[in-house]
C-alpha cells in the first residue's frame, strides 16, 4: 500500500474519530472552543482549515462565525439555537412562555431569553431577545426545568415572576390562568421585590 493511500486512510479515520467523539456528546451545535477541546487542537489554523474543510463537505454546518452544527439549522430546534448561541447560563423565560401557556395572546415576534446579557440577535431566521438579570437571581432555579436537549425553560409562575422583575406594570391576557399564591411565593424564594398591586 502506497504512502499517499495510507496517509488518505488515517485521515478518513481521524475523521470519523472526530465525529463519533460529536456524536457521543448528544449535542449538535457547537462554539469553535467546544471543537478545538473535543478535538484537542490548540493551533487555530489548523482547525479552522479542518472546520472549514468539513463545512465544504456537509459535515458541519455555519450558523454564523464560531457557531456550527452536525445537522442543518432548519432541521434544529429554535430555543436550542437560540440557548447555545447566547453561550452561558441562559433559560426561555417571559412572553415566549407566557404565550406558550396562552397567558399573554398577542404574538411575540423574537424568542425571549433570560442571560447576563441584555441583547437582540437572530440565528438561522429566528429572532431572540435576552433581558439581562442579575446573578443572584439568575443562578435561582426555582420555577426553572431542562428539557431532554438541554434547554432550560421556566414554568408559568416562573416567567410571570421575572416578567414582573423587569416590568411590574406587564399586562396578561389570561389573569385566570395565574395562580397569584404561586407567582408571590416565587417571588420571595428567589428575593424579587413583590408585586403586591398584582395579587393583593
Amino acid at each position: 500500500m502506497s504512502t499517499g493511500v495510507i496517509s488518505r486512510e488515517n485521515t478518513k479515520i481521524k475523521n470519523l474519530n472526530r465525529f463519533a467523539e460529536l456524536a457521543k456528546l448528544g449535542e449538535v451545535v457547537f462554539h469553535t472552543g467546544d471543537l478545538a477541546n473535543l478535538w484537542r487542537i490548540s493551533n487555530k489554523n489548523t482547525l479552522y482549515t479542518t472546520i472549514k474543510r468539513y463545512v465544504e463537505h456537509d459535515l458541519l454546518f455555519r450558523i454564523h462565525k464560531g457557531f456550527y452544527a452536525i445537522k442543518d439549522p432548519k432541521n434544529i430546534d429554535p430555543l436550542l439555537l437560540g440557548v447555545k448561541a447566547m453561550h452561558g447560563n441562559v433559560y426561555v423565560s417571559t412572553e415566549t412562555i407566557l404565550a406558550e401557556e396562552g397567558v399573554i395572546q398577542q404574538h411575540i415576534p423574537a424568542i425571549t431569553l433570560i442571560s447576563t446579557l441584555s441583547k437582540r440577535f437572530s440565528v438561522a431566521g429566528h429572532e431572540y431577545q435576552s433581558r439581562q438579570l442579575t446573578d443572584s437571581f439568575l443562578y435561582q432555579s426555582k420555577g426553572i426545568t431542562t428539557l431532554a436537549n438541554g434547554v432550560r425553560k421556566a414554568n408559568r409562575e416562573r416567567a410571570i415572576a421575572d416578567l414582573l422583575y423587569f416590568n411590574p406594570h406587564a399586562y396578561f391576557d389570561a389573569e385566570k390562568r395565574i395562580d397569584w399564591k404561586k407567582v408571590r411565593s416565587l417571588q420571595k424564594e428567589i428575593a424579587y421585590p413583590l408585586t403586591p398591586q398584582r395579587y393583593a
